[in-house]
């Protein structure tokens, strides 16, 4: 599984990005999508999950400011990031699940200034 991560950039606090993730293969197929990131001297941490039923969790920091969503048709993960915070900078992943093997995409760096 192959798994292609964009969207990343330089933001303005306030502003929006969406970051989308194109895993090889049909949607159908990951029983779990997710957004991790990783900030500069911290640990990775859950951001956002969707099933495959598109239920969705998000980590507290996020709630009501991020989105995710699986577009079964076009074949791609999505975050839509609201009202970015300098907080949110750091390298977000993509990560997904497909019968109990689970795997990463490469990261896509976003900067919030203040």
């Amino acid at each position: 599984v192959q798994l292609q991560a964009s969207g990343g950039g330089l933001a303005q606090a306030g502003g929006s990005l969406t970051l989308s993730c194109e895993p090889s293969g049909s949607l159908y197929m990951y029983s779990l999508m997710s957004w991790y990131r990783q900030a500069p001297g911290k640990e990775r941490e859950l951001v956002a999950r969707i099933t495959s039923d598109r239920s969705t969790n998000y980590v507290d920091s996020v709630q009501g400011r991020f989105t995710i969503s699986r577009d079964n048709a076009r074949k791609t993960l999505y975050l839509q990031m609201n009202s970015l915070k300098p907080e949110d900078t750091a390298v977000y992943y993509c990560y997904v699940e497909r019968a109990g093997n689970n795997y990463w995409g490469q990261g896509t760096e976003v900067t919030v200034s203040s």
